[in-house]
């Protein structure tokens, strides 16, 4: 799902967003207010998170969908994948929290939460 629609079913009550992101990531990018964290892969060595189902089951626990975001959208997939296995509704975000590079190779000029203009914060 885009951003904008992601954001609209977070303001709605519609869906869950999850960020699955380091904490590191989170403190040191940003972070989008209200969402639920459950990094999919955490230092050292970005190892999958063992606690990463009991994060998203608690995050689902009111029966609904959970939308993933991470840096570009690429983790997120492997985590609504991992959640859909485990029985729950889930989305990915496209773009992710920063976007895809563009051509300098730098994010948040080209699509992702930040490029979409929707909240967010730092630190």
């Amino acid at each position: 799902m885009t951003p904008r629609t992601a954001h609209d079913w977070m303001q709605a009550g519609q869906a869950v967003l999850v960020d699955v992101r380091t904490d590191a990531e989170r403190e040191w990018v940003g972070f989008v207010p209200g969402a639920e964290t459950a990094a999919w892969k955490q230092w050292p060595g970005m190892a999958l998170n063992p606690g990463f189902d009991a994060a998203v089951q608690t995050a689902a626990r009111d029966g609904r969908p959970l939308m993933m975001l991470c840096r570009s959208g690429v983790r997120s997939i492997a985590a609504a994948r991992r959640a859909t296995a485990l029985g729950l509704a889930a989305y990915n975000v496209l773009g992710g929290f920063e976007g895809d590079p563009d051509e300098q190779a730098q994010r948040g000029r080209k699509n992702g939460w930040r490029h979409a203009g929707l909240p967010w914060r730092q630190g």
